[in-house]
């Protein structure tokens, strides 16, 4: 196991009308800035309620986050912080509310241009306001950990940044609140915390075999429940484990002590810029084709992946390792995301584009060994194909 330290602040309230303790968790004097994304907040009730735990506190909400949150909508919000001397924030939706809040409290306090935070992977930040989350979208595991992903439209970017200063103070997560997910979301969550884990997990041995465990019961849970969310919409216990997963799949404990990847979600962000393809569906049309062309590099882990995943065991090495990358799919596709780049109504002409903006934005030698130059990056996208 590789050395590390691990500290991860944010409380965490889970389960059934938890929204109700709000008032115990902002400061008593606080004002808030309450972001949210489009109207499901408010048609949901959830806004509503959000409002009213919040008792008499002075409050100004600020909606519109897209579902990549955008740094000109997101300057928008630190505007409003600025003339209304906001001292305290509330995300109330899924990672992408939580992530640009995130942005939102960093870029506040931050002295000189915000979009350097992106530049400088949140390295130069040091202070943000403080906030906390009401989790709405189980998938990115934003509401535990202090990493962000942000777009900037007008240069087709797709940057990220992590800072301890954009912990949550805490995250309210009622199961309850994904009932009226749409079935895209549901299965868009799902698929996003399993590459999440993958990235953490399906690199080379170190002997962790506790994070080796830790992680193989997520993805098992995942592989099981993810279906059954699809069909039982409503069925508490099926979705509290999925919320509680997708959580652990990126707090950062299953990640301490091993290699990661992150090949997949680097190229896959250019997609979404790009393409606007929701991020998960990028990740699952990348995945695959990442692992075949890396199946000599992460051959140990991926005969482990195989055998204790997908009860892989029969076979040659190549036999069960094309068998492995085939479950991966399949799961994917079963969840309803399709994985090929010409499902999407992209060729190889799109993959130079995509090339080009990797190469642009230095993501040159990627992967747990940064190995993935520019032409293996060529290799998986035409594969994905």
């Amino acid at each position: 196991m590789l050395d590390f330290d691990y500290c991860n602040p944010t409380h965490i309230s889970f389960g059934k009308n938890k929204i109700a303790g709000l008032n115990k968790l902002v400061p008593e004097n606080a004002r808030v800035l309450v972001l949210f994304g489009g109207n499901s907040a408010k048609k949901t009730g959830t806004l509503d309620e959000v409002i009213m735990a919040l008792g008499e506190r002075d409050i100004i909400e600020f909606g519109g986050i897209e579902a990549n949150p955008t740094y000109e909508t997101l300057m928008q919000a630190v505007a409003v912080i600025k003339e209304e001397k906001i001292d305290f924030l509330l995300a109330v939706g899924g990672g992408s509310v939580i992530d640009g809040t995130k942005f939102v409290a960093a870029a506040a306090l931050f002295e000189g241009e915000p979009w350097d935070i992106l530049l400088n992977w949140g390295n130069n930040v040091i202070q943000a306001l403080p906030f906390g989350s009401v989790l709405t979208l189980p998938a990115t595991g934003s509401e535990m950990n202090s990493g962000s992903v942000i777009t900037r439209k007008d240069i087709q970017s797709k940057r990220s940044f992590m800072s301890d200063h954009v912990f949550p103070k805490f995250s309210i997560l009622d199961p309850t609140k994904t009932f009226t997910l749409p079935t895209r979301q549901v299965a868009n969550g799902v698929v996003d915390a399993f590459v999440h884990i993958i990235e953490q997990y399906l690199t080379y041995p170190v002997n962790a075999p506790v994070q080796d465990r830790f992680s193989e019961g997520l993805l098992q849970t995942l592989v099981e429940l993810g279906p059954q969310a699809l069909n039982n919409p409503t069925d508490y216990d099926i979705r509290a484990n999925l919320m509680w997963v997708a959580t652990m799949a990126l707090n950062g404990l299953i990640g301490r002590g091993v290699p990661h990847d992150w090949a997949t979600h680097m190229i896959g962000h250019e997609l979404t810029a790009l393409y606007d393809i929701d991020h998960a569906r990028t990740l699952a049309i990348v995945l695959p084709s990442l692992l075949d062309c890396q199946r000599e590099s992460k051959k140990e882990k991926l005969l482990q992946y195989g055998e204790r995943i997908w009860n892989i065991t029969q076979g040659s090495e190549e036999q069960r390792i094309d068998e492995v990358i085939a479950r991966t799919r399949a799961f994917f596709e079963e969840m309803g995301i399709k994985t090929r780049l010409n499902d999407y109504d992209l060729n190889y002409t799109h993959v130079e584009e995509i090339l080009t903006k990797l190469e642009f934005h230095g993501m040159t030698a990627l992967g747990e060994h940064q190995d993935i130059d520019i032409e293996r990056s060529r290799h998986i996208l035409e594969r994905s194909l």
